[in-house]
């Protein structure tokens, strides 16, 4: 059973890898099992089709990222402000580092996908919806602390902050520039005041 596990595995890790430099569809299936070293039949015994091995993939990296995600909102030696900076400055940073394996896959993929597959949508749908609840909370929570102007709609500035970094950081790779996630930083800033 372990070594099942760990071929699957193998494909998943190998298939982000791949996925994040070349996108969803710019890999074949025959490049990711040359690259994995895995037989082709060993891959339909995991994975039904490429979308069912897509949705794994998704699903693996929302399951990682939210574990990365409550670890850091929920950090117990931070007020709620700063917990809401240093996320957003970590995201800065991953989607500016010359690594394509340490971005986003919901920024990779969200556009690639969302008329490829009703499932992966669903995925990225669901993880993007966990992801603003986070945030929301800990927006209350700064509300609550006293770090974070009380905001009227928690919720909605959260998805309001998570749709300008979404945009920002597809911005800052079709220009190859760090500008558009300074200029997200900077209205982070406006949009979450201290009181």
């Amino acid at each position: 059973m372990e070594q099942q596990n760990d071929t699957r595995s193998l494909i998943l890790t190998t298939g982000r890898r791949l996925t994040a430099k070349q996108g969803y569809t710019g890999v074949g299936l025959s490049a990711l099992l040359k690259e994995s070293g895995v037989p082709k039949g060993s891959f339909y015994h995991y994975f039904a089709s490429k979308e069912a091995y897509g949705c794994a993939l998704l699903n693996e990296f929302m399951t990682e990222y939210g574990v990365r995600l409550t670890a850091s909102l929920a950090h117990p030696d931070m007020d709620a402000r700063s917990r809401i900076f240093t996320y957003f400055e970590r995201w800065r940073t991953k989607q500016l580092s010359p690594n394509p394996e340490d971005r986003c896959l919901v920024v990779k993929l969200s556009a690639e996908v969302a008329d490829l597959s009703e499932n992966m949508s669903n995925i990225l749908e669901k993880g993007v919806s966990d992801i603003v609840t986070h945030l929301a909370r800990t927006l209350k929570q700064g509300a609550e602390d006293g770090t974070i102007v009380s905001l009227e709609d928690p919720r909605a500035s959260a998805e309001m902050l998570y749709h300008m970094w979404l945009g920002a950081s597809l911005m800052a790779s079709i220009s190859h520039s760090d500008a558009p996630l300074n200029s997200a930083m900077d209205a982070t800033r406006a949009l979450v005041p201290a009181p």
